[in-house]
């Protein structure tokens, strides 16, 4: 599994971070920044969670 997120879509709600904090994390702004863009099978739900609760669609999942 690979994440992509899209910046400038972000609305900086930080839900992706309360939902997968190991994998997303926020700038000083409050805009997502990727901490693992693979992220780990232990990780892999919460990561699905910050997909589907992104209120901005801003985090979309890849599979390889």
């Amino acid at each position: 599994m690979r994440v992509e997120v899209d910046q400038p879509r972000c609305v900086a709600s930080g839900q992706c971070v309360l939902a997968a904090p190991e994998v997303f994390d926020q700038d000083d702004d409050g805009i997502v920044e990727m901490l693992a863009d693979h992220p780990e099978p232990d990780q892999h739900d919460g990561v699905r969670e910050a997909v589907a609760i992104c209120p901005a669609a801003a985090i979309r999942l890849v599979r390889e």
